[in-house]
C-alpha cells in the first residue's frame, strides 16, 4: 500500500489518517464526555502506524495484528483496515464501466434493497443516497460474476461494508470476499458449499456439544433451518453491527474458519436454554433471545470464540467424507432415474399387452358368436331337410292317392262306357266322357311330370342333406352354448310349423282349384241342350226300339236327379274348403304372430344371460387382478424385508468391527497410561533423591507436567473415539482403521520418547 501515492508525493494513507484524527478531534472536542481516553488515543496512534506501514507490519508482527483485529478495529480506520485486511485493490475504470451497463438482476435487486437493513437510517430512504449505492455494487457484482449473479444474502454483506467505505472501495472488497474467502461457491446457484458447510457444522457440534446435537435430532431440528443465514450473512442479520462488525474483523483477517467458531460460541452460549426447549422455541430463542445475551458482553462472547480451536484435517476428512456421500446420492438419483425409466417403458409394454389381450378377447368372442350363428344355420338347414322330407313323403303318398283316384276313374269311365256300348243315341256322351278320360290322361301326365320334378328336387335335396350333415359333424365336434341350441330348436320347431302350415295351404289352395276346375267343366258339359227327334223318326224308333227307349228315358231322368244332388254336393264340399282354407289362413297368422313373440321373448332371455354371463366374467377378472395386486404386495414386502435385514446385518458386521478396533485402542491406551504412571512415578521419585538440586527439580517438573498433558490428551482423544462410534455410519471402516493405526503409532513413538527422556535423566 506504500506505493499508493498522489501526483504531489504525499502518501495517501498519511492524509486520510490525518484528515481521520482531525475529525475525530473536532467531533471530541464538541462533547467532553465521550473525548477518547488516553488508552484509545494510544490505540489509535498505533493503528495509524500500522495502516501507514501495513506490509512491514505485517511481515514483522503478523500475530501481533491478529490479536490487535481480535480486539477490535476502531471504527475511524474499519474502513481503510478493511481493505488491507482483504487486499482489495479498487479500480474505478472497471466499476464505472458497470454502472453503466444493464443487469439481468435489476428488478431482483430493486425488490430486495428496501429489505435490507431497513431500520438503519442509511439505507431507509427510499431511492435515497445508501439505497443507490447498494444497487450500484450488486449490479456491477452481478456483472463482473454472471455465474453467481445476484443472492438475496449478499446484499447485507455489501450493505456492512457501504455503512465503512465508499462504493468503489466496496465494490473491490466484496469481489475479494467472493474470490478468496469461499462465498463465491456459496452463492452460486447450485449452493454446494452452503450444503458442505451445514455438513460440516453439523459434526462439530457433535464433537463439541453433544447433547445439544442429540436434542436437534429428537426435534428434528436440522442444521440448515438456523445456519444457512449464518453462512450467507455473516451474521449481518442475526446480531448487531458492532458485533458483526468485528466478526467481519476476525473474517477478513483469519478467514472462513471463524464463521465456524461464531457458531459453536453462539450454541454454547445458549446450550443450557436450548436443551430445554422444543423446535418452535429453538427457532425463536436463535432469532431473538441468543443474539441479545452474545450483544450484552461482546468481548466476553468473542473471547469464547477465539478459545474454540477447529481441526483442519478434521475439516478435510469431514469435505472428503461430504464429497463421498454426494457422488452417491447423485449415483443414487441416477440410479433412480433409470429405474423410473424403466417403470415408465414397462408400463407402456404393460399398456400395449393389455390391448393386445382385449383385441384378442374381442376375436375370440367374435369368433365364439361366429361358430353360434354357424351352427345354428346349419341346424336351421337340418330341420329344413327333416320338413322337406316329410313334405316329399306327403307328396309321394298323394301322388299315389291321386294314381288310385285316376285308376278308379279309369274303371267307372270304363263300366260307363260298357253300360253305354250298346245305346246308339249316346255317341255325343260317350265322346264327352272320351274327351274328360283325354283331360284326366292330361292331368296324370302332368302330375307325373309334377312327381319326376319333385324326386329331381328330393335327389338336390339329398344332397344338400349330406353336406349340411358333413358340415353338423365338423360342428358339433366343437363345443356348443346351450343357450345358443335351446334357441336353436324353438326356431327350427317355429319353422317347421310355417312351413306344415304354408303346406297344407298351399294343398288346399290346389284342391280347391282342382274342385272348382273340374265343376266347371262338369256344368260346361250338362249345361248343352240334346234336341228333340222329329215325329217320323221317334214314330220307327218307337216301333222298332220301343224298350231301350224307355230305358233310355228312364235313365237320363234318374241320371238328371242324380246330376243336381251332385250339383249341390260338390256346391257344399267346395264352400267347406273354401272355410277350411280360410279357417288354416287365420291359424297360419295367429301361429305367425305367436312365434314372432317366441323370438322376440327368446332374444331377450339371451340378451339377459350373455348380460349375466359379462357381468360373471367381469367379476372373475377384477378378483384375478386384486389377487395379483395381493400378491405383488406380498413379494415388495418380501423385497423390503430382505432389503432391510441385509442392510441391517451389514451394519452390525461394520459396527461389530469398529468396537473391536476401539477395544484394541483402549487397551492400549491403558497400557500407555500405566507407562506414563511408571515413568511418572520413577522421575517423582527421582525428584525426591534430588531435591538438593534446584536446576534439576525444575526440569522433572517440565517433564511431569508435559507427561500430564500427555495424559490428558489421550484421555481426550480416548472420549473422542467414544464419540466417534456413534456416527460410524456415516464414516467408511477403512478410514477409521487407518486414522487408529496412526494413533497406535504416535502413541508408541511419544511413549517410547518419554521412556527414552525418561532413561536419559536417570
Amino acid at each position: 500500500m506504500n506505493g499508493r501515492n498522489d501526483v504531489f508525493g504525499v502518501s495517501v494513507l498519511e492524509f486520510y489518517l490525518a484528515s481521520v484524527l482531525e475529525n475525530i478531534n473536532l467531533a471530541t472536542s464538541n462533547d467532553s464526555e465521550t473525548r477518547p481516553t488516553p488508552v484509545e488515543e494510544d490505540l489509535w496512534s498505533l493503528w495509524g502506524r500500522i495502516v501507514i506501514n501495513w506490509d512491514s507490519e505485517c511481515r514483522r508482527r503478523r500475530h501481533f495484528i491478529r490479536d490487535l483485529v481480535r480486539q477490535g478495529v476502531p471504527h475511524h480506520f474499519r474502513g481503510m483496515v478493511w481493505q488491507l485486511l482483504a487486499g482489495a485493490k479498487a479500480s474505478d475504470k472497471l466499476y464505472s464501466s458497470y454502472i453503466k451497463e444493464k443487469s439481468a438482476c435489476e428488478k431482483m435487486i430493486r425488490r430486495d434493497i428496501a429489505r435490507t437493513y431497513p431500520e438503519h437510517e442509511f439505507f431507509k430512504k427510499k431511492d435515497g443516497l445508501g439505497q443507490e449505492s447498494l444497487f450500484n455494487v450488486m449490479k456491477a457484482y452481478s456483472l463482473h460474476d454472471r455465474e453467481v449473479g445476484y443472492c438475496q444474502g449478499s446484499g447485507f454483506i455489501v450493505g456492512l461494508l457501504l455503512m465503512q467505505m465508499p462504493e468503489e472501495e466496496a465494490f473491490a472488497v466484496l469481489v475479494t470476499i467472493m474470490q478468496q474467502h469461499r462465498m463465491r461457491d456459496m452463492f452460486k446457484p447450485s449452493m454446494a458449499e452452503l450444503g458442505l458447510c451445514m455438513f460440516q457444522l453439523e459434526n462439530l457440534v457433535q464433537e463439541f456439544l453433544p447433547e445439544l446435537h442429540y436434542h436437534f435430532q429428537s426435534q428434528s431440528f436440522a442444521t440448515s433451518i438456523y445456519a444457512s443465514s449464518w453462512f450467507l450473512t455473516l451474521f449481518t442479520t442475526t446480531l448487531s453491527l458492532p458485533l458483526a462488525c468485528r466478526i467481519m474483523d476476525v473474517f477478513l483477517s483469519e478467514g472462513f474458519e471463524v464463521v465456524f467458531k461464531v457458531a459453536l460460541a453462539l450454541l454454547t452460549l445458549g446450550k443450557e436454554e436450548l436443551l430445554s426447549l422444543d423446535m418452535e422455541n429453538i427457532l425463536k430463542y436463535l432469532q431473538k433471545e441468543l443474539p441479545a445475551k452474545a450483544d450484552a458482553n461482546q468481548d466476553e462472547f468473542m473471547k469464547l470464540v477465539f478459545s474454540i480451536t477447529v481441526n483442519q484435517k478434521k475439516m478435510k476428512k469431514l469435505e472428503k467424507e461430504y464429497t463421498v456421500i454426494k457422488t452417491k446420492e447423485q449415483s443414487d438419483i441416477a440410479v433412480l432415474r433409470c429405474l423410473r425409466e424403466e417403470n415408465r417403458l414397462l408400463k407402456q409394454r404393460v399398456e400395449l399387452q393389455e390391448k393386445e389381450c382385449s383385441a384378442l378377447a374381442e376375436r375370440l368372442v367374435k369368433g365364439q358368436v361366429d361358430r353360434a350363428e354357424g351352427e345354428e344355420e346349419t341346424y336351421a338347414l337340418e330341420k329344413e331337410v327333416q320338413a322337406l322330407r316329410r313334405a316329399n313323403m306327403d307328396a309321394q303318398q298323394r301322388l299315389a292317392v291321386a294314381q288310385d283316384e285316376i285308376r278308379s276313374l279309369e274303371m267307372t269311365i270304363a263300366e260307363k262306357n260298357s253300360r253305354q256300348s250298346s245305346l246308339e243315341g249316346v255317341e255325343k256322351n260317350n265322346a264327352k266322357e272320351d274327351e274328360l278320360a283325354r283331360c284326366l290322361q292330361r292331368e296324370l301326365v302332368r302330375a307325373r311330370l309334377h312327381a319326376a320334378e319333385r324326386e329331381a328336387a328330393e335327389r338336390e335335396l339329398l344332397e344338400r342333406i349330406t353336406l349340411l350333415e358333413n358340415e353338423n359333424k365338423s360342428l358339433r365336434k366343437q363345443r356348443v352354448d346351450n343357450n345358443v341350441a335351446h334357441l336353436q330348436d324353438e326356431l327350427i320347431a317355429v319353422k317347421l310349423r310355417e312351413a306344415e302350415a304354408n303346406l297344407s295351404l298351399k294343398e288346399l289352395g290346389q284342391r280347391v282349384s282342382e274342385l272348382s276346375d273340374a265343376w266347371k267343366r262338369h256344368l260346361q258339359e250338362h249345361q248343352q241342350v240334346i234336341p228333340p227327334p222329329s215325329p217320323v223318326h221317334s214314330k220307327v224308333v218307337l216301333d222298332i226300339m220301343a224298350t231301350p227307349k224307355r230305358l233310355l228315358r228312364a235313365w237320363e231322368g234318374r241320371s238328371a236327379e242324380t246330376q243336381k244332388l251332385e250339383e249341390e254336393l260338390m256346391s257344399t264340399k267346395i264352400r267347406e274348403v273354401e272355410a277350411l282354407t280360410e279357417l288354416k289362413e287365420l291359424r297360419l297368422k295367429v301361429m305367425e304372430l305367436e312365434a314372432q313373440v317366441q323370438v322376440s321373448t327368446n332374444q331377450l332371455k339371451r340378451q339377459d344371460e350373455e348380460t349375466r354371463l359379462l357381468r360373471d366374467s367381469l367379476d372373475a377378472a377384477l378378483q384375478r387382478e386384486r389377487a395379483l395386486q395381493v400378491r405383488q404386495k406380498e413379494f415388495q414386502h418380501k423385497y423390503s424385508d430382505l432389503e432391510s435385514k441385509a442392510k441391517y446385518d451389514s451394519m452390525q458386521a461394520n459396527i461389530r468391527n469398529m468396537e473391536d478396533a476401539q477395544r484394541i485402542a483402549e487397551l492400549e491406551t491403558e497400557v500407555s497410561e500405566y507407562k506414563m504412571k511408571n515413568v511418572m512415578m520413577v522421575t517423582e521419585g527421582e525428584l525426591r533423591i534430588n531435591a538438593d538440586d534446584s536446576e534439576r527439580v525444575r526440569e522433572m517438573q517440565e517433564q511431569i507436567a508435559e507427561l500430564r498433558a500427555e495424559i490428558m490428551r489421550l484421555e481426550a482423544w480416548k472420549a473422542r473415539a467414544l464419540g466417534r462410534t456413534q456416527i460410524s455410519r456415516a464414516v467408511s471402516l477403512e478410514d477409521d482403521l487407518e486414522e487408529d493405526d496412526k494413533l497406535k503409532l504416535i502413541l508408541r513413538r511419544e511413549s517410547t520418547a518419554s521412556l527414552d527422556l525418561v532413561r536419559k535423566t536417570t
